[in-house]
């Protein structure tokens, strides 16, 4: 994979790499519900993440990220609108400045994704993405406009697989995940979209467990561990792995992976409008 960024594409990694079942159509999540009215969340909802970065001496949080959920219309068709930003924290950005700008609209209804930004900062180095999907073609394409700092501005047609998606859409998706119809220690295929390139990747359930999430507290969850891809960032030859909690939200409360230079953690810090109580998070 090209360049990708440190803090929020490893939260999207980590957010979005999971639960995939092998029965079924290769690469598509099994799921109970894509309705609206029946899916794990709902417009309102806002997640807030910190991301922690160790190595050596190091040890302290070094950036943030949110995701929020609403919704619009788009060519006549009512769609969740995602939106995921992420940053260094101030203080860190006289060392590696970071700004993303993630933005994702998929059908209320059916779920399929319909459009898609990607606005990068890192550094020197920024990427942006625009995609608009072509489902309704003999053979389904999204119709991308890509542009980086290495490279000139692009525009070509990706081929889709019957369930690929960008990584926003594809983590909204997943969060209707079907556990009855997941094994464990499974190795389980998926693809998405990104930049000018599609990627397959497959992620393996781990089964059930109790995680303590700094400020957050003791939550119930389900493990996964996701391959990650090699690049300039990511070692590629170790999981990541994603703590999910085990409710009927679906949330993301903890993850980690090993990077080129250190260990990259991060963990749900803020949550508001929830469709259901989150009651995975144990008291007392």
């Amino acid at each position: 994979m090209r360049r990708t960024g440190i803090l929020i594409l490893a939260l999207l990694s980590a957010l979005l790499m999971f639960p995939l079942s092998s029965g079924g159509q290769q690469g598509c999540i099994p799921v109970y519900a894509k309705s609206e009215k029946d899916v794990a969340y709902k417009a309102g909802e806002r997640l807030s993440f910190s991301i922690h970065y160790t190595w050596g001496i190091l040890d302290a949080d070094m950036g943030v990220a949110q995701i929020s959920l609403d919704t619009v219309r788009i060519n006549g068709v009512k769609a969740f609108h995602c939106r995921v930003t992420g940053s260094s924290i101030r203080i860190y950005d006289y060392f590696f400045k970071v700004r993303e700008d993630f933005n994702s609209w998929f059908a209320c209804d059916g779920l399929a994704p319909l459009r898609f930004t990607r606005d990068t900062h890192e550094g020197k180095y920024f990427a942006w993405n625009e995609f608009n999907y072509r489902w309704d073609a003999e053979k389904p394409y999204a119709d991308a406009v890509v542009r980086t700092s290495k490279m000139e501005e692009k525009h070509l047609q990706l081929p889709l697989k019957t369930c690929t998606a960008d990584l926003p859409a594809l983590f909204f998706y997943a969060r209707n995940i079907d556990m009855s119809r997941v094994r464990a220690d499974v190795k389980n295929p998926m693809s998405f979209v990104i930049d000018d390139e599609l990627f397959d990747v497959y992620f393996i359930y781990k089964g059930k467990c109790v995680r303590d999430v700094k400020g957050l507290g003791k939550v119930k969850c389900l493990e996964f561990a996701a391959k990650l891809l090699e690049g300039e960032v990511f070692k590629g030859d170790k999981d990541l792995t994603i703590y999910i909690s085990d409710d009927l939200n679906r949330l993301p409360v903890s993850f980690g992976a090993p990077i080129l230079m250190g260990y990259l953690e991060g963990r749900l810090t803020g949550y508001s409008g929830l469709k259901y109580e989150f009651s995975s998070l144990l008291k007392g």
